[in-house]
């Protein structure tokens, strides 16, 4: 199958025989994904998970300075309001559902910021492995974006409630080390030993049976569909129907744009 990507880099066999890597290539806005960006990438995901001859997928965005920084906010705002109304789940506007449903493991390579649906994508991958420089983190609450749902609630299974809901409530930023410390990744290298690391973990992954691979995930994510269905339910329309007229969402969004610290005060009165 011919695949034509403007947003990715997908290449077969990079680096390492048997892994494909799917690299975000938008380096100019930090790699932020948009809906085509989505788009590809789930299709890349679907390409891989089908192809026989590809054991383990690397999941990255170009350069060094960013692995994804969320969604493009010149997007995202009318992408989730539109997700809502057709009673979509958010999680539609990331690629989860096809990193899920590629029965390969998959490798977040995060090579600087993870942020926002970049963080997501770093913590639902099935390992992560980061350069010294990387930086995470949550801004839902900072610009107006109302992340619902198993995309919010799976972070607890992976750092523990606590720590869940203080990356979420104060959108804090967190090290690389900080990100180990708290179970965030699996290791963390200088960054000019990040390829040599996640070649490393590709070729244990390929050494091992691949139809044992393809068991193990789809029982971790049996244990995780499990959580997804009891997350349905629409957050956003129960609690605040009226969140994306209110002025409250665009206040976040304007912000952001203006590089200025959003005021929602007025939204507790």
């Amino acid at each position: 199958m011919a695949l034509d990507f403007q947003d990715i880099l997908y290449e077969k066999h990079h680096r390492v025989q048997g892994a494909a890597w799917i690299i975000i290539n938008r380096p100019d806005v930090r790699n932020a994904f948009r809906g085509q960006t989505v788009e590809e990438m789930i299709a890349a995901f679907d390409d891989a998970g089908q192809d026989r001859a590809i054991g383990v997928v690397v999941l990255t965005g170009a350069g060094d300075r960013a692995f994804c920084s969320g969604g493009d906010v010149r997007w995202l705002a009318e992408a989730e309001k539109q997700a809502l109304s057709e009673g979509r789940d958010l999680s539609s506007l990331v690629p989860h559902e096809a990193m899920r449903q590629c029965l390969k493991p998959v490798i977040a390579r995060i090579n600087g910021y993870a942020i926002g649906g970049g963080h997501h994508m770093a913590y639902f991958a099935d390992l992560s492995i980061a350069a010294e420089h990387a930086m995470f983190g949550q801004v839902g609450p900072r610009v107006g974006s109302p992340a619902s749902g198993h995309l919010v609630s799976y972070l607890v299974r992976v750092v523990g409630a606590k720590k869940a809901r203080e990356i979420w409530y104060l959108c804090r930023r967190y090290t690389a080390r900080e990100a180990l410390e708290m179970g965030l990744v699996n290791a963390v290298v200088p960054y000019d030993k990040l390829d040599e690391e996640v070649d490393k973990w590709c070729r244990e992954i390929l050494a091992a049976s691949p139809t044992c691979l393809a068991v193990l995930k789809a029982t971790f994510e049996a244990e995780y569909e499990y959580l997804r269905e009891q997350s349905k339910r629409n957050w956003v329309e129960d609690i605040a129907p009226e969140f994306f007229t209110s002025g409250e969402s665009a206040e976040g969004m304007t912000a952001f744009s203006e590089k200025r610290e959003p005021d929602f005060s007025r939204f507790r009165r």
